[in-house]
């Protein structure tokens, strides 16, 4: 006679695991990547959605902050990362708790637009 099956964790509570652990831990880039990876949408569509909430970015800058290359740090970026964590579905300040004191200008990416082109 055998025992009860183990349990199996499908793929998606894995990456809900993951995004959980590293809301807490961080670093900022790691965490947003896997809250990109988790929520199964492209930066292309990403970009639209924030364009819906009055919000611009480019694709560049949204890959450079999920890659660590720079972060988000002026106020328009930081409004724009409430905006984005909305649309990545984890919790309000999660992200942005995760940024720190500020690096230094050289650390921040380009501004969001205003205007969608």
């Amino acid at each position: 006679m055998t025992g009860p099956r183990p349990r199996t964790i499908d793929r998606g509570e894995r990456a809900a695991s993951e995004v959980e652990r590293l809301l807490e831990t961080g670093p900022f880039a790691e965490a947003l990547r896997a809250a990109i990876r988790a929520r199964g949408l492209g930066l292309e569509r990403i970009r639209y959605r924030l364009r819906g909430k009055g919000t611009s970015l480019s694709l560049a800058t949204l890959s450079h902050w999920q890659s660590g290359r720079c972060r988000p740090e002026r106020s328009e970026s930081l409004r724009a990362l409430r905006n984005l964590e909305e649309i990545l579905g984890v919790p309000a300040g999660s992200l942005i708790r995760l940024l720190g004191p500020p690096r230094g200008r050289d650390a921040s990416c380009g501004r969001p637009r205003e205007h969608a082109r």
